[in-house]
């Protein structure tokens, strides 16, 4: 009887696509299935930038999202953040060299605030004043980028590895570096109209 319910229970269920938001072009970024959509709200979404580009070279980079409203087209989300995968992270550290963690909270002028976590990989071990000097910068070019940027073409930049770019570019004249990689997004703080919006289209 439980087996019999079980197999009924799934019968029942029904299999969403779940759609990054607009920021990503509406990629499908996976299925979930659901008995009740509105049971899928809040739920957490987990993929890869390559498998929602087709691009293998950012398979390192897991992107998440969250489920806000069910409707005819699908599961829509919004994006929660994104953290480079542990493995590629720990194979870029290296004996005798330097890893230059940052933690910057960046404000975009349409009232996002999303904490951003670049990291420095140095060719050598480099000294206190070098790592101080470093980290400051990458506040300062996160900073700033964020402040020029809406909330979507920063995090354009961010995951397409645009910021990275730049960091590296400014602070391989103070110290050389091998890589260096935003590990980490979190949206920390969105404005107050957008989530109105996300809580209306949920109940509705």
């Amino acid at each position: 009887m439980a087996k019999r319910s079980k197999k009924e229970g799934w019968k029942a269920k029904k299999w969403y696509n779940v759609l990054a938001p607009e920021m990503f072009g509406h990629a499908t970024i996976g299925e979930t299935p659901t008995d009740e959509p509105k049971k899928l709200i809040g739920k957490i979404m987990t993929t890869t930038l390559g498998e929602m580009t087709d691009d293998w070279s950012k398979k390192n980079i897991n992107m998440l999202f969250k489920i806000y409203e069910v409707d005819a087209n699908g599961a829509q989300t919004i994006f929660i953040g994104h953290e480079m995968a542990r493995d590629y992270m720990r194979s870029l550290v290296k004996r005798r060299t330097s890893k230059i963690d940052a933690n910057i909270i960046a404000t975009t002028p349409d009232g996002y605030k999303v904490r951003v976590k670049p990291s420095c990989f140095t060719v050598r071990r480099a000294s206190h004043p070098q790592i101080k000097t470093i980290r400051q910068m990458m506040h300062d070019i996160v900073t700033y980028r964020a402040k020029e940027l809406d909330f979507t073409a920063f995090i354009q930049e961010i995951v397409l590895g645009k910021i990275s770019s730049d960091i590296y570019k400014v602070a391989k004249d103070i110290y050389p570096l091998r890589r260096v990689e935003v590990r980490k997004t979190e949206i920390v703080y969105r404005p107050k109209e957008v989530v109105k919006i996300e809580e209306t289209q949920a109940v509705g």
